[in-house]
């Protein structure tokens, strides 16, 4: 995963100079469950067409130039990259929602993990 390429392909997209700002979002894998319980990684599973049924819904958000996403699949350890999402658009207002409202679907219905507890 490279948050410098995503962001290299969004500079290059067609309405590239309607966008005021690039947010992104870089998930790890860290050492603790959500419930404080230490774990050495994680299996990642990922429902592609979900995803791109997010993305697509998302993209056409007010002020929205392009959203980009790379989920990791498999096994991972702890310090891994999940996920990288980055989104361009016009004014903060609208890149921050899209962010935050994009990661919480992706993470509520197209990904799912089985953690390893130590």
């Amino acid at each position: 995963m490279n948050a410098a390429h995503l962001i290299d392909t969004i500079k290059k997209h067609p309405d590239y100079g309607k966008a005021g700002m690039i947010l992104c979002h870089n998930g790890v894998v860290r050492g603790t469950s959500r419930d404080g319980r230490e774990v050495s990684g994680f299996t990642m599973t990922v429902d592609r067409e979900k995803l791109r049924q997010i993305i697509a819904k998302q993209k056409q958000l007010p002020g929205i130039v392009e959203i980009l996403v790379e989920i990791a699949e498999g096994e991972l350890s702890v310090g891994d990259d999940v996920m990288l999402l980055v989104v361009a658009g016009d004014i903060r207002e609208n890149v921050i929602s899209v962010l935050s409202d994009t990661l919480n679907a992706i993470k509520s219905t197209v990904t799912r993990k089985t953690e390893f507890f130590v």
